[in-house]
């Protein structure tokens, strides 16, 4: 008799994963990244202004020279040299952060993640702008929140309704902002909201996670300051990363914590990874240190801002009548708001079958999704193609339109 395999088990989950789906950009890229299609779906950074070459050496010198030390366990803090350069890089950004007070990471995603785990019990309030990024609202809900939308409008969180909030007794744990060029809209928080939003937090003892991917992004305007800038009273935590600047497959991001969390989110990222990686931190280290960083950025920013430009013109051009979009100073991400009575769902699968792609936008709402706007990466493609796929797009919003 031939024996039959046993039936595999189902092994229960924790409750917490229920409230953990599938990202719903994931799987639109899995039909989106198709070689034929031009999609402007993906959060991605041009690939071509990857410092291929420079990071290469970088880790060829440190093996070379260093191998043992950079393929040891390392302290948990993360490289010191390293953090030296992160410090000195936040004052140029305005932000006076010493060594000691920076938390190397496995990208700023791990900092979301570690600053979860440290401050939020089950049933805690959250309040985050609304739409928001899509992978934040995966890791807060993981530690089963609630989460509090918050509206927004093209000068970034509307403060006021978080004053009102904070009014009416449901005080959040914590607030979740991304101040500059945030994903999904692309625009920016205003000075005169970044003061107020700091000044809210410090009265009522609530601390902000301010999420800065972005804000070396910077293309079109004058620079704003850190929300920690201008946080006196340590209620202000930052995150940032080298993903959008250097390499998002270097996973080399970082935290700036008041010393009363700092701590805390130490011990919370020894449980979980020891620390990052010691090779990669250290060939970052020695990239930095004679890579003309300054220069590079600039090179990204000049770049991003002619492949943003040429979206807004080809949209003005090729879109019908009552299409509204952000037009950001920076970032990677352009927002835009389709006609009464259209379905962004409805319009990707008719996009699809013209090879142009997009991100449904009713995957960043908190509560009540809205199915009226949708998410364009301007990062990703060359001009010539930027215009070729707001071609594409606008005859299906048009055709689309001609047929309601």
């Amino acid at each position: 008799m031939t024996a039959t395999a046993p039936l595999p088990l189902s092994l229960p989950l924790a409750s917490r994963m229920s409230r953990m789906t599938t990202s719903a950009v994931r799987e639109i890229l899995k039909v989106a990244e198709r070689p034929d299609v031009l999609s402007f779906a993906g959060g991605l950074p041009a690939p071509e202004l990857f410092p291929v070459e420079a990071v290469a050496r970088a880790h060829a010198e440190v093996l070379a020279t260093d191998g043992a030390a950079a393929l040891q366990y390392s302290v948990t803090e993360g490289y010191g040299p390293l953090r030296e350069w992160i410090s000195r890089l936040m004052e140029r950004r305005g932000l006076r952060a010493p060594a000691g007070s920076i938390l190397v990471t496995n990208g700023s995603q791990q900092g979301l993640d570690l600053v979860g785990k440290v401050l939020l019990n089950p049933g805690d309030v959250v309040a985050v702008e609304n739409p928001s990024y899509l992978a934040a609202l995966q890791v807060l809900g993981g530690y089963e929140v609630q989460l509090e939308p918050l509206a927004s409008d093209d000068e970034g969180l509307d403060v006021e309704e978080l004053e009102a909030l904070l009014k009416s007794g449901r005080r959040p744990k914590l607030v979740y902002v991304v101040p500059n060029f945030g994903n999904p809209k692309g625009t920016r928080l205003s000075l005169t909201r970044r003061r107020r939003l700091v000044e809210l937090a410090q009265a009522y003892g609530v601390p902000i996670l301010e999420d800065d991917p972005y804000g070396e992004l910077l293309f079109s305007g004058e620079p704003l300051p850190p929300l920690a800038a201008l946080d006196e009273l340590g209620v202000v935590i930052t995150l940032s990363t080298f993903s959008k600047t250097l390499a998002p497959g270097l996973r080399v991001g970082w935290m700036v914590a008041p010393p009363s969390l700092l701590k805390g989110l130490t011990i919370a990222k020894q449980a979980a990874d020891l620390h990052t990686g010691t090779l990669v931190q250290r060939a970052t280290a020695r990239l930095l240190e004679d890579f003309d960083y300054a220069g590079h950025v600039e090179r990204i920013r000049s770049a991003y801002g002619e492949r943003c430009h040429t979206m807004h013109e080809a949209l003005r051009e090729f879109m019908p009548e009552g299409t509204r979009w952000t037009r950001p100073d920076g970032g990677m991400f352009l927002w835009v708001e389709l006609p009464e009575g259209f379905s962004a769902r409805a319009l990707f699968k008719e996009a699809l079958a013209e090879r142009v792609a997009f991100v449904p936008g009713d995957a960043f709402f908190v509560r009540e999704p809205q199915d009226r706007f949708l998410r364009l990466n301007f990062s990703n493609r060359t001009p010539a193609f930027i215009r070729e796929g707001m071609e594409r797009l606008g005859r299906v919003v048009q055709a689309h339109a001609r047929t309601r």
